[in-house]
């Protein structure tokens, strides 16, 4: 898929939509700068159509070269993508367990768009779902309606204002982080949870105090320059001594490290605690903490269900569709729908990979031992992998 990714760079370099839009909008502008004009002297109407002919035509012509570099490159990743799959039919089978299911899937989709932001497009994608649901009998239609009301995943929780308002306090607090450099949303939100994170082993809470602390210490609000950054430490220490008192039970070390720092301020670049104070992947490692510890407290996955889904499944149709080819030719066939008749195996294993499932991605369920044979110190190492062992290990300790 490496290719792919590729072709679709250099798709989004060879034809942003960005300038043909602003051309367009320029032409649109020029329109209604002259009705504006006629409307105000109607007597005036031949000389401005006049003036109008060769800018106009020039501006459609600018349009139109934009547009020839859009089609020019949604031809070449055509070609890629033909190149890549060559046509071949996806794989089918008799029994699909998922077109029974119509809602589940509409749920997934309309939950998707709402944890990715899309809030209106969700809205209008889980009205039309709503009012044309799939022909089905009345008496399984209901059944199942009041099967996903007892489980609590009806579509009816996915148009509640209440879900929809916490994805865009989520958002709203990821671009104040992102993009503002600003953590106070983000530390009130952890502030108000704090009961509810500290329940579940988190450091959400002091990994924002961290950064806010190093924010302030490297001059954030104050500018970079000898002078700014000495009001900054001021400023982390001042801080320091507000909010990190309640954690110096669970992260004294941590805190003693970041006081320690404040001696080798005149070169932190060289000094033992550099990893932390000039760390560019800070933000936007603990903007995916905050995402999974929010979505946590919703009852909710950190990724989407449908990305995931997606992702796996594409990651397995060429393996499905070279089992579908060997079975057609040995005129057998697979009926169960519960497991795969191949196995899955992460990509961070030595062995052999017959369908190589991320491992962000993997159930930890699937990392256990081989029950039909008796198990060693080796399948132990292995199952050292599944973060569900690991988390009982740490307990039993």
């Amino acid at each position: 898929m490496d290719s792919l990714l590729d072709e679709h760079e250099k798709l989004s370099k060879r034809a942003p939509l960005s300038k043909g839009l602003q051309d367009v909008q320029q032409t649109i502008d020029i329109l209604i700068k002259a009705r504006n004009s006629i409307s105000d002297n109607p007597s005036s109407a031949p000389i401005t159509l006049a003036k109008l002919q060769n800018p106009v035509k020039a501006s459609f012509d600018v349009v139109k070269n934009d547009l020839g570099e859009v089609y020019k490159g949604l031809g070449l990743w055509s070609k890629a993508l033909d190149k890549k799959f060559k046509g071949k039919p996806l794989p089918t089978t008799n029994y699909d367990a998922l077109s029974s299911q119509p809602s589940l899937i509409n749920r997934a989709i309309g939950m998707h768009l709402l944890r990715e932001g899309q809030f209106s497009v969700a809205s209008a994608f889980l009205t039309e779902a709503s009012s044309n649901p799939l022909q089905t009998s009345v008496s399984m239609q209901k059944a199942r309606l009041e099967h996903l009301r007892a489980a609590g995943v009806g579509m009816d929780t996915l148009s509640s204002e209440g879900l929809r308002k916490q994805f865009a306090d989520m958002y709203y607090i990821l671009d104040e982080m992102r993009n503002k450099k600003n953590l106070l949303p983000a530390m009130t939100w952890a502030r108000f949870n704090s009961t509810s994170l500290e329940a579940r082993g988190s450091n959400l809470e002091f990994e924002l105090g961290v950064l806010q602390f190093v924010w302030l210490f490297t001059g954030g609000p104050f500018g970079g320059d000898h002078l700014n950054s000495m009001e900054g430490q001021q400023a982390a220490l001042t801080y320091a001594r507000e909010e990190f008192g309640n954690f110096q039970g669970r992260y004294l070390r941590e805190i003693q490290q970041l006081m320690g720092a404040m001696a080798f301020c005149p070169n932190l670049m060289e000094s033992p605690y550099r990893h932390i104070f000039h760390n560019d992947e800070g933000w936007e490692n603990l903007a995916t903490s905050f995402t999974r510890e929010f979505c946590s407290l919703l009852g909710l996955s950190a990724d989407s269900p449908l990305y995931i889904a997606s992702t796996a499944g594409a990651i397995a149709l060429p393996t499905l569709l070279k089992l579908q080819t060997i079975i057609k030719e040995k005129h057998t066939e697979w009926t169960t729908q519960h497991e795969l008749p191949v196995s899955e195996v992460s990509s961070r294993d030595t062995a052999t990979t017959i369908i190589p499932v991320p491992f962000d991605i993997r159930m930890p369920g699937l990392e256990g031992t081989d029950n039909r044979s008796q198990s060693s110190h080796d399948d132990a190492m292995r199952s050292c992998h599944c973060p569900r062992v690991i988390i009982e290990v740490e307990q039993m300790r």
